[in-house]
């Protein structure tokens, strides 16, 4: 059998326009976030009043028409939370979202519903995120029945086995349940749920971390060959800097809830601004020992969410803290330099 074709030997898929039908439509972001955050009240003790715990601050980006956007950073950092309030499961306590040229963030959810099956999400546990008393058939052909997609039920199982052969699974699939299969075909049942209703805008949250090594090139290979022929956008959220390398157009390092660098993918990797994204991608291995980097080890523990310090959230383990500016002031996203797309929040940029 021949091996599956790894996605560093492939070229990145082109950025095409959507669905969009003039050029300025097209010119246009199909997903615009501004100034987003979201603000959780904590209790951290029984008679106390809660905390306020801020787990996406004052974030900004956009993503293209069929673009892919990697987004990545330490855990608990607010990567899911942030994919999460950009579809609006979680509602957002501040800040904008503009999908497709329209204003979503105070639509009701009646409003809300027509636009849903433009915006999807593939989860990060393919066992977890499927009904284990639905069979196959009814998992993907749900969404095509509530937004009423398909006229009949034959049209509705035909386009089940269509979406199904379209991520390498057969008919055969549909009367079978979730448990009956492996890791990997799970979540390829869960990326077909998603891309059923025929999505512009995917949020893929770590889809391929809980799977083996071989099965996880074989998914994101079928997660490149989807964006091209369908033309989809995603927001791929993942702690593995390699998964992003080979599947991201651009890339933004989040830190604390605030993103503190983003830009193309190579330029991020090769010529990283923070100093935070510098020590993440000096943790990454390298196979070639005549390619050995130096490794960043941080001092410290990152900070609680509770108590955030003041200025640049990174300023208690930053090597390049002065100890004043850096300390009080919060720095902003800044191109590194005029018209590269390359921006950094850091007081003291550069290599």
């Amino acid at each position: 059998m021949t091996p599956p074709e790894r996605p560093s030997d492939r070229a990145a898929p082109s950025v095409r326009p959507g669905a969009a039908s003039s050029p300025s439509e097209r010119r246009r972001p199909l997903l615009q976030v501004e100034r987003l955050s979201k603000v959780f009240p904590v209790r951290t003790s029984l008679m106390g009043a809660p905390r306020l715990v801020r787990a996406v601050d004052d974030v900004a980006f956009y993503v293209k028409h069929a673009e892919s956007l990697g987004l990545v950073g330490e855990s608990g950092c607010g990567k899911t939370t942030l994919g999460r309030t950009t579809l609006r499961l979680i509602e957002p306590t501040f800040g904008r979202i503009v999908f497709e040229g329209r204003d979503i963030t105070l639509l009701s959810q009646r409003q809300l519903r027509p636009l849903r099956r433009h915006m999807q999400l593939i989860f990060q546990d393919p066992f977890a995120s499927l009904n284990p008393r639905m069979r196959v058939e009814d998992i993907v052909a749900e969404g095509l029945r509530v937004h009423g997609l398909t006229r009949s039920s034959r049209e509705t199982r035909d386009e089940v086995v269509r979406t199904l052969e379209s991520v390498g699974l057969s008919a055969g699939a549909m009367g079978r349940f979730p448990h009956e299969f492996s890791a990997g075909e799970r979540q390829r049942i869960g990326i077909a749920r998603a891309i059923a209703v025929r999505p512009s805008f995917v949020v893929c949250d770590e889809p391929v971390s809980a799977l083996d090594v071989s099965v996880r090139a074989q998914v994101m290979n079928l997660l490149v060959d989807l964006q091209r022929e369908q033309r989809l956008s995603y927001l791929f959220i993942s702690h593995d800097l390699a998964v992003v390398r080979s599947l991201c157009h651009r890339v933004a390092v989040m830190y604390l809830g605030r993103i503190v660098e983003v830009g193309p993918t190579e330029q991020v990797f090769s010529q990283p601004r923070h100093p935070y994204t510098r020590a993440l991608l000096s943790a990454v291995p390298v196979a070639d020992p005549d390619r050995r980097r130096l490794r960043i080890v941080l001092d410290g523990e990152p900070p609680s969410p509770l108590e955030p310090p003041e200025g640049c959230a990174f300023h208690p383990r930053c090597w390049k803290n002065d100890h004043a500016q850096c300390a009080s002031r919060i720095p902003t996203l800044t191109e590194t330099e005029p018209g590269s797309h390359h921006r950094a929040a850091c007081w003291h940029p550069g290599d």
